[in-house]
């Protein structure tokens, strides 16, 4: 009994937030992490975005060897005009107590798809590598009070003070030196004084209406850049449709789903999350026909499923479809191409558990540290695999040109997360900024040629991220192994 009215309420506080999820692709996780190479040298990149736009970016580069010198930041679009005509860099500061890590400020001043160059010098030459960030105002800031009862003053200072010079004006600008003001002088005063008040208050109503517009239009772009609605519908007992959807009007005139780009191959990324343990995931790749999409489900089982549906449109930006579905059981058959589930225990029972048993009999290793983990703190999450005698296992190859995939999922869904070992971007938009960085143009990407992995693979692989926020997670790690892909799943508290 105890254990069913702990999964109601989780249940409840899911369905709440999920209506108030504030933001877009990996869900409640605006800020970027990167692992690549610089030419020569191996960086570990954080972007730490705004809330506002235009707004101030924390940027963080960890070098992985000791011969880095000095290194340069700078932001540009990531596609379009002004994608390859960089701005003068800035100069990234080197930490006092690490000379490998290097901090820097830069501001972002437009939204959507844009990339963070970052260009490192060393002893062993120069090099460059960009990251691609996805720039949206997550909030609106009210003003605060002392600031707002400060400008109130300041206001009716100057609007007394050209009140004044007004009424001086009129009274005493035509006397003679001596000359005392008579009734005439006093009339064009109160007539100055006036028409100076309807003046200034015309001034204040025209600013205050300026105010309201500027407000109104930034509000609009908050709401412009909220996760669409995933409208779904069951055709022919196991055919789901998904439609994007938004209540703003300007989103759906700009944003064309018919015309969103390959990650992985794939034009989305399909994840069902079984409410409210978090106890069954299928992570499939529906097809794009009339701006809708389309999948033909497996067997599964009857229940309310989480929906978070990965795409990337034309200019490079990735979108995260929210939404829920109630599912009636599926008899569609098996898995096939990239397409994986898993099902198992509810959020929780596994928390402290490092090691995931596999199908197989194998099982895969979180190597995590002894400490607690921390929220807003860049990490390294490093899976191993090993066979069922506990050997590294030898049958590793690339799952859709990766050596893995990980989504990170908070236990009330306000957090989705798809990490790839390149980091949390889409590879999408990774491959427009790459074809940047070569002198390209950067376009619509053919797929995943700059990750196409081939062969067998080592027996760990490791993703960058950093949990936006205290609370439970759910980590689910995917791997393909023998041509089967397997998912390993673990639990974290974080705080």
């Amino acid at each position: 009994m105890k254990k069913d009215f702990r999964r109601l309420v989780t249940l409840l506080g899911a369905l709440l937030l999920t209506a108030a999820i504030p933001a877009l692709a990996h869900v409640g996780s605006p800020d970027v992490y990167y692992e690549g190479d610089a030419g020569p040298y191996h960086l570990f990149v954080t972007v730490r975005m705004p809330q506002v736009i235009p707004g101030v970016a924390e940027i963080e580069v960890r070098c992985e060897g000791h011969d880095v010198n000095s290194v340069q930041i700078v932001p540009l679009r990531l596609s379009g005009p002004g994608s390859t005509f960089p701005p003068t860099p800035d100069l990234a500061a080197p930490s006092k107590g690490d000379p490998q890590f290097f901090t820097g400020r830069l501001w972002l001043m437009e939204s959507g798809a844009l990339q963070v160059r970052v260009m490192a010098d060393g002893g062993k030459g120069t090099g460059e590598l960009s990251v691609p960030v996805a720039a949206f105002a997550q909030r609106t800031y009210a003003m605060q009070k002392p600031l707002a009862g400060l400008m109130i003053v300041l206001m009716l200072i100057l609007g007394i003070g050209m009140i004044s010079i007004a009424a001086a004006g009129a009274r005493e600008a035509s006397l003679k030196r001596g000359e005392t003001p008579g009734p005439a002088n006093a009339r064009r005063a109160k007539i100055a004084i006036a028409v100076t008040i309807i003046l200034v208050a015309g001034l204040v109503y025209l600013a205050k209406a300026w105010w309201g517009a500027e407000d109104t239009n930034y509000r609009n772009r908050v709401a412009f850049y909220q996760p669409p609605t995933a409208e779904t519908r069951l055709e022919n007992g196991d055919r789901l449709v998904i439609r994007a959807r938004s209540e703003n009007p300007t989103w759906s005139a700009k944003i064309n789903m018919g015309e969103v780009v390959p990650d992985h191959n794939h034009l989305m990324h399909l994840f069902l999350v079984e409410l409210p343990g978090l106890n069954r995931l299928w992570h499939l790749h529906p097809t794009l026909l009339d701006g809708t999409f389309a999948d033909d489900l497996p067997d599964m089982p009857a229940g309310h499923y989480q929906v978070f549906a990965d795409v990337v449109d034309a200019r490079g930006f990735p979108w995260t479809l929210v939404g829920t579905v109630d599912l009636p059981k599926i008899n569609g058959g098996g898995l096939a191409g990239d397409d994986s589930s898993w099902s198992g225990d509810p959020i929780g029972s596994r928390e402290g558990q490092r090691v995931s048993q596999l199908p197989d009999g194998s099982r895969m290793i979180w190597e995590r540290g002894a400490g607690p983990l921390k929220a807003n703190a860049t990490m390294d999450f490093k899976f191993s695999v090993q066979d069922k005698n506990g050997s590294p296992a030898d049958d590793l190859e690339p799952y859709m040109g990766m050596a893995g995939h990980a989504e990170f999922v908070r236990s009330d869904l306000s957090v989705f997360a798809h990490v790839h070992p390149a980091g949390s971007m889409p590879m999408a938009s990774l491959e427009m900024a790459q074809a940047g960085l070569l002198g390209h143009t950067p376009s619509m990407p053919s797929g995943m040629a700059m990750a196409s992995a081939t062969g067998t693979l080592p027996a760990q692989v490791s993703f960058p991220y950093g949990f936006p926020k205290p609370g439970d997670y759910r980590i689910f790690v995917q791997v393909k192994r023998a041509g089967k892909v397997e998912t390993g799943v673990f639990d974290a508290q974080v705080q």
